[in-house]
């Protein structure tokens, strides 16, 4: 008899396959959380795999702050176009103008904390009981202590000793009235895992990810796109640098990177021998030694 032999991305694939589909299976309204990022790009390719030639049993979400990269929205909307699949977008827009939330002020002011009150009212408003989302536990130590399937309560709290053994593969998904799930199919993947797959797949992202000249400030020791969205000064000296950007978020605090990467063999390369994490380029994660965790007690994804 032969030997069936898989290699680590295959195997990889194969738990992020099980996973949605056991959302499928135990969920009544999931969703896709959809940032425009290589993870939930990744995502989407591992949901075409899973569920087709059927249309997938989610829509895709996409919390929009308004300051978003032009590029990543393109992408979406030409995505969504190409897979036919359902979107729904919520806009913190809306939520400063409904008075929910307010809006920051001074030089480093960002709407990406504000994205979660937008992401639980989206979350009540369509009655979603399990968003699925690309985050990974190589990012950021509290988004280590996260389960696969990790339990909100009804006020979208996530509670890092309220957590459920998850023994050999399987998942349980059992939640009360009000309660939501979490749900991280590529949580076991490193930065370096999802561009060997993207590469492997030939998967299309956005420009932004590999190497393009454009005008940037430097602000607390990193490169920031100039754009409007930035409370710019007389001390921002905007240069014209070749840049790409590791992770995409709110453009007001999600920072470039120096580069010539503009393959992805190159950007491989390049992350293979960085000893900067992805989200050290973000600046909301530097504000406190625990601010990922405290966003995320508060509902955060």
């Amino acid at each position: 008899m032969s030997k069936y032999n898989l290699d680590y991305l295959d195997e990889l694939e194969a738990e992020a396959i099980h996973i949605l589909r056991e959302v499928a299976g135990q969920f009544e309204k999931p969703a896709l959380l959809f940032s425009g990022g290589k993870d939930s790009i990744t995502l989407v390719r591992l949901a075409e795999k899973a569920f087709r030639p059927g249309k997938f049993p989610f829509p895709l979400v996409h919390i929009d702050t308004g300051h978003n990269f032009e590029e990543t929205i393109n992408y979406r909307d030409k995505m969504v176009e190409r897979l036919g699949e359902k979107l729904i977008v919520g806009h913190v827009q809306e939520s400063i103008d409904q008075g929910k939330v307010v809006e920051q002020t001074g030089k480093n002011a960002s709407r990406n904390s504000l994205q979660t009150v937008t992401l639980l009212d989206t979350i009540a408003k369509h009655g979603f009981d399990a968003c699925i989302g690309g985050a990974r536990r190589d990012e950021e130590k509290a988004r280590a202590k996260e389960r696969i399937f990790s339990v909100r309560d009804e006020f979208g709290q996530w509670d890092p000793k309220r957590q459920r053994p998850e023994l050999w593969n399987i998942y349980n998904g059992k939640i009360h009235k009000g309660e939501n799930v979490r749900v991280f199919p590529i949580s076991n993947w490193t930065e370096l895992d999802v561009w060997n797959y993207i590469k492997r797949e030939n998967i299309d992202l956005p420009s932004i990810y590999f190497a393009h000249r454009r005008d940037v400030i430097t602000r607390n020791g990193q490169l920031m796109a100039a754009s409007p969205f930035l409370n710019m000064d007389a001390d921002d000296i905007v240069e014209n640098k070749m840049v790409r950007f590791r992770t995409v978020g709110d453009m007001s605090c999600t920072a470039a990177v120096e580069s010539e990467a503009d393959q992805i063999e190159d950007i491989i390369r390049e992350i293979s021998a960085s000893k900067i994490s992805e989200r050290g380029a973000r600046l909301d994660d530097k504000v406190s030694e625990a601010a990922m965790e405290d966003r995320k007690k508060g509902g955060y994804f």
